[in-house]
């Protein structure tokens, strides 16, 4: 899949990958302004938060660095029969954000197609897990004080302007789980200054920052935050303790007499470390099953037209003489070797056509992304999720 945004950051910030990713402090622009506004706009964020039944931690507010209660600009949308759905109250949101405020919502691309798309994009590209967090701020509200984040995060300035200060880390890699609270900023200063539209900037893990509006008088701030959480050493650890369940050795309770022998437990630990590596946990995590939430293929409502693949990470597709295995979502299938021009094409990322597919490879598809369907490796492409690939995925097959 080649996305406009993964494209503009890796231009802005000078990378031609994600290698960089996490080891160095980095700015730039993406010179695109038509991108940012596809990307988001207010009006859509005010939208989304209008037509959603949104509720903190995912949606919360602060004004003068404190979070406002959420009976401030939230209420009850009760049904005839006395059913009650929280809503935002838009109008108290919007009075609020006149005196002065930051509005974040969290994880907006469970709820908004594009940040979907592009948060899938991202994944693809970094091997990572990937969520996006938005902020809007306004006239002259404050945002957090000094403080440092446990995954690599890559913000991108939307509209507006913003004022930034980022330090270096004062613990190197520090974690959320960690044997040291990290609770003192450090003094190296890294990089202070105005984020405008289209600024890009890679904050690594660790490394301390605060953003605010105070003093910029009358307008508002967007920025997107999108946020990589990488795997660690402890991770893999953490996996392995998964692992060695396997083997009876490490299911038996631990013996607690005085001078017990486990001579035995230990070597079958080392074992298990050696022949179960990182880069076998690296592999293996990305092809698992994660959650998602996607229509699903009903033939009651009509045949199959299009699909898009819809997997956290890119499926591997691997010919093995006169069969085609297909690794993804922790599913592992096979196909016959006829099928791997359309399989391609169907798990290329971008919106696929059954027609369109088709005419490419010369015989029909609509059994084969069925199957794909059903094994949830890919997703009908409805109107609502084809608007988060319009002018930011080109795709031949549609």
């Amino acid at each position: 899949m080649t996305h406009q945004l993964v494209n503009a950051i890796e231009n802005a910030l000078g990378w031609s990958g994600p290698e960089r990713l996490g080891r160095e402090f980095a700015r730039g622009n993406v010179g695109d302004p038509e991108l940012l506004s596809r990307i988001l706009t207010t009006d859509k964020l005010m939208d989304i938060a209008m037509r959603r039944s949104l509720y903190r931690p995912q949606f919360r507010l602060f004004q003068d660095g404190k979070e406002v209660h959420p009976g401030e600009y939230f209420t009850d949308s009760v049904s005839p029969r006395g059913q009650s759905i929280p809503m935002v109250n838009m109008q108290s949101l919007g009075g609020l954000l006149e005196e002065g405020a930051t509005l974040i919502t969290d994880q907006l691309n469970t709820f908004d197609p594009t940040m979907e798309v592009a948060c899938r994009a991202l994944q693809w590209w970094s091997h990572e897990r990937v969520q996006v967090n938005v902020y809007l701020t306004t006239n002259e509200a404050s945002g957090f004080p000094m403080h440092w984040d446990d995954h690599d995060v890559v913000i991108v300035q939307l509209a507006g302007e913003k004022e930034w200060e980022v330090r270096g880390t004062s613990r190197p890699a520090p974690m959320y789980r960690d044997a040291d609270p990290n609770n003192t900023p450090s003094e190296e200063g890294v990089w202070s200054g105005v984020m405008r539209p289209g600024d890009v900037m890679h904050i690594p893990r660790g490394f301390w920052h605060q953003a605010t509006r105070n003093g910029s008088g009358s307008g508002y701030s967007l920025h997107a935050t999108f946020g990589f959480t990488k795997r660690t050493g402890a991770s893999w650890l953490t996996w392995l303790s998964d692992r060695c369940r396997i083997e009876e050795i490490f299911r038996h309770d631990l013996d607690r007499s005085p001078g017990a022998d486990t001579t035995a437990l230990q070597e079958a630990a080392v074992e298990l470390v050696r022949r179960a590596s990182p880069a076998d946990y690296l592999a293996e995590y990305e092809q698992q099953a994660f959650a998602t939430r996607y229509v699903p293929y009903v033939a009651t409502f009509g045949p199959l037209e299009a699909v898009v693949c819809i997997t956290h990470f890119r499926p591997e597709i691997e010919r093995e003489g006169s069969v085609v295995r297909v690794t993804a979502a922790g599913r592992k299938i096979l196909f016959s070797e006829e099928a791997l021009p359309a399989l391609r094409m169907l798990l290329g990322g971008g919106p696929a056509d059954l027609r369109a597919v088709e005419a490419a490879v010369g015989f029909g598809v609509t059994e084969l992304a069925e199957t794909l369907v059903k094994e949830g490796l890919c997703a009908p492409l409805t109107p609502e999720l084809f608007s988060g690939y319009t002018g930011l995925v080109t795709s031949r097959l549609f």
